[in-house]
């Protein structure tokens, strides 16, 4: 895209998309970033502006090639409002967002490897998963705790490329029966190949205290794969779990919800007869409900609630009861979905993105709303995108007394954007977005903690951090 912008825009636009040339406008201004946007700049570009000397382009380009260019401009606005705007900075220790003053608080600095996720006990201790296959509890949850050695007794895990140990939730009722769940890495026995055939895979046990140590007792299968669903592959395992109170007179009294990435095999994703590539509901002790959407039909995976992911890193009920994910996109086109029952969310037939080349493979819509035959699917379009794209990993919704100002919002990390964003959602549509934090480390999970604080873990540095309200705000 690089090339194509410099031998077909940058005489007019500049080369960085300050303008001067012909006498055209800057493109590097904030009222022109949000996604409203989008496609009048796809149409400018496809249709020309004839009334500003603009040359229409559809003709010469593809609309892919015409999106890339979209894309392309969204990195230069992006790398310009940074240089101008800087990150959020802390004035005396206190960051001032918009409707919040907060400080950052260390609460973990020293011996964790690649954190992936928290979860919080009743008494106040924490959870912690390591994508290497370790789960440990900090002592308190807070500042000045300590870590225990790691809970034995775990089921095999393979910490194989972005895969290993990942989430971790509380069962609901967790108080009175003890249920802890798990999200990893599972594989087959390496048949020669260079890499053994593995898949997200989700237990359940209880932690217990066997002579004097921390261990996992009592798994239970909650979703295996079948093995010919297995892949050698290192990429795309997802992996968020998340509850919902099933209907009275249901076959259980919850919901667990949990995510898979597409493993990179991204036409996996629009295959309702494998697992991957999707978000999957089941009863909370594995049994299948009668009304998930694909259980009439004898090709697909039964736990299957919604497709055409990519790699859904963030997964969150919000204070409504609306199911939300954030997925990674590849190069520019990140999103925030709200899932609903059965839904195609467009991967890889429609993508916000071009590849991490810079070749432009997709475009994120089409008139009738549509994907491009053969396949012509109705695509859900994500309510929310980040363009440049920010590595969408670890989601919560904002709740507690810590921040009033932002209950029922939501807050989304990033791992390549090492931040974390606060989105409001009204009526179904992203009305506001502010970047909170930035430059910290890698974001890998965001967590609202009992208390309302929101806590933050990081990669590299491997630290837990949590925002606290101000003093004296």
């Amino acid at each position: 895209m690089e090339q194509l912008w410099a031998n077909n825009c940058a005489n007019c636009h500049g080369a960085k998309g300050q303008g001067g040339g012909a006498g055209t406008k800057t493109i590097l201004k904030r009222e022109l970033f949000g996604p409203e946007h989008d496609r009048p700049f796809f149409d400018a570009i496809k249709d020309g502006v004839p009334d500003m000397g603009m040359a229409a382009f559809g003709e010469t380009f593809s609309d892919k090639e015409v999106w890339g260019l979209v894309v392309h401009i969204r990195e230069l606005q992006a790398r310009a409002f940074r240089k101008a705007e800087g990150d959020p900075k802390a004035k005396d220790g206190v960051y001032t967002s918009k409707h919040a003053r907060f400080s950052i608080e260390t609460v973990i600095d020293s011996g964790l490897e690649i954190p992936w996720a928290v979860e919080f006990l009743p008494d106040g201790r924490m959870l912690v998963t390591e994508r290497a296959g370790t789960l440990r509890i900090h002592s308190t949850g807070k500042p000045g705790g300590t870590l225990s050695e790691p809970v034995s007794g775990l089921p095999k895990i393979v910490h194989v490329g972005q895969g290993g140990l990942m989430d971790v939730a509380l069962h609901p009722e967790f108080s009175t029966n003890g249920w802890v769940y798990l999200g990893y890495a599972d594989a087959l026995e390496n048949t020669g190949g260079r890499m053994a055939p593995n898949m997200t895979r989700v237990v359940r046990g209880h932690i217990k205290d066997v002579d004097g140590k921390p261990t996992w007792t009592d798994n239970q299968d909650i979703f295996k794969a079948e093995d010919k669903h297995y892949l050698p592959s290192g990429l795309h395992f997802g992996n968020r779990i998340v509850f919902q109170k099933a209907p009275a007179g249901s076959k259980s009294a919850y919901y667990v919800y949990w995510s898979i990435g597409e493993r990179g095999q991204g036409t996996h994703a629009q295959d309702l007869s494998r697992p991957n590539g999707k978000i999957h509901r089941l009863f909370d002790d594995g049994r299948v409900p009668d009304d998930n959407p694909f259980v009439g039909n004898p090709d697909a995976v039964r736990s299957i609630w919604s497709y055409g992911h990519r790699n859904p890193q963030g997964l969150v009920f919000d204070l409504e009861g609306r199911l939300w994910d954030t997925e990674h996109g590849p190069r520019g086109g990140d999103e925030i979905n709200l899932i609903q029952k059965g839904g195609n969310y467009g991967w890889p037939l429609v993508a916000w993105s071009i590849d991490y080349s810079g070749e432009s493979k997709w475009v994120p819509w089409t008139e009738d709303g549509k994907a491009p035959p053969p396949d012509g699917a109705t695509i859900i379009q994500p309510v929310d995108r980040w363009m440049p794209s920010i590595g969408a990993c670890g989601l919560d919704v904002v709740r507690g007394d810590a921040f009033p100002a932002w209950k029922g919002d939501l807050v989304a990390g990033g791992l390549s954007g090492v931040n974390v964003d606060r989105i409001r959602i009204q009526g179904g549509k992203s009305v506001e977005r502010e970047e909170l934090i930035r430059g910290l480390g890698r974001v890998r999970d965001v967590v609202t903690a009992p208390d309302g604080t929101i806590y933050v873990v990081l990669n590299d540095p491997d630290h837990v951090i949590r925002m606290v309200p101000a003093a004296g705000k």
